[in-house]
């Protein structure tokens, strides 16, 4: 199975996750987000994996989201323009397959998928 985590090293949680698949013998394909973000095309999918909004992917608590004046009203593209550009914004994290993804929020919820 083809697995990719959307990573931040200075996470505990995504830290865990890894850590967490590779314990079960599961080597994903890891991206560094934050360095590479992905793009419009790949957070649309993912958040169709997922079965949620874009304000649903976002860390609200995030300087970035209110220097951007988001919300819940804020339009879904803005939004996923805004993870393009401050993809600190992207909840973390994200476990994806070919046909599901799911956050590692807690960690253990991964385990779901692989």
């Amino acid at each position: 199975m083809d697995i990719t985590i959307w990573h931040n090293p200075r996470c505990s949680k995504s830290r865990q996750t890894l850590e967490l698949l590779r314990n079960r013998g599961v080597e994903p394909r890891v991206i560094e987000y934050l360095k590479n973000p992905p793009s419009r095309a790949e957070i649309k999918r993912v958040l169709g994996l997922l079965g949620i909004t874009a304000h649903d992917l976002l860390r609200r608590g995030e300087a970035a989201y209110k220097e951007r004046g988001l919300s819940k009203k804020t339009d879904e593209a803005d939004i996923i323009e805004a993870m393009i550009h401050d993809p600190v914004l992207i909840e973390r994290p994200v476990v994806i397959t070919e046909d599901r993804a799911i956050i590692g929020r807690p960690p253990e919820a991964v385990l779901e998928i692989v």
